[in-house]
C-alpha cells in the first residue's frame, strides 16, 4: 500500500508539475505576445521619432534658408536705399546745373542780342562811312578831272 500511495502521490505530483509547467508555458506565451506588441509599438515609436527628426531637420534648413533670404533682401533694400539717396542727390545736382545752364543761356541770348544790336549799328555806320568815302572819291575824281 505504501507503493500505491507513493505511486499515487507521484502521479499527483506529476500532474501538479505538468499543470505548473502548462501554466508557466501559457504565462510565458502571454508575455511573448505582450513583448511582441511592445516591440511593434517601439518600432513604430522609433519610426515616428525618425520622421520627427527629419521634419525638424527640414524645418531648420527652411528656417536657415529664410534667414538667408531675409538677410539678402534686407541688404538689397539697404543698397537700394543708398542708391536712391545717391540718385536723389545726383538728380538735385542735375536740376541745379540745369537751372544754371538756363540762366547762362539767357545771359548768352541777352549778350547775343546786344552784340547783334552793336553789329547793326556798326554796319549802318560802316555803310554811311562807305557812302561818304564813295562821295569823297567821286569828288576827288571830279576835282582831278578838272
Amino acid at each position: 500500500m505504501k507503493d500505491r500511495v507513493i505511486t499515487l502521490l507521484n502521479a499527483i505530483g506529476c500532474l501538479v508539475l505538468t499543470a505548473l509547467v502548462a501554466f508557466q508555458w501559457l504565462k510565458e506565451r502571454a508575455s511573448q505576445g505582450s513583448i511582441h506588441v511592445l516591440k511593434t509599438k517601439l518600432v513604430e515609436s522609433q519610426m515616428h521619432v525618425a520622421e520627427g527628426a527629419k521634419k525638424i531637420t527640414a524645418l531648420e534648413s527652411d528656417i536657415l534658408a529664410l534667414k538667408d533670404a531675409m538677410k539678402s533682401t534686407q541688404e538689397a533694400a539697404e543698397t537700394a536705399s543708398k542708391d536712391n539717396a545717391a540718385n536723389f542727390t545726383h538728380a538735385t545736382q542735375l536740376l541745379k546745373d540745369l537751372s544754371a545752364a538756363r540762366a547762362q543761356a539767357k545771359l548768352w541770348e541777352t549778350s547775343i542780342a546786344e552784340r547783334d544790336a552793336i553789329l547793326k549799328q556798326l554796319n549802318s555806320e560802316l555803310i554811311s562811312t562807305r557812302r561818304r568815302l564813295d562821295e569823297a572819291i567821286a569828288k576827288l575824281k571830279t576835282a582831278g578831272a578838272r
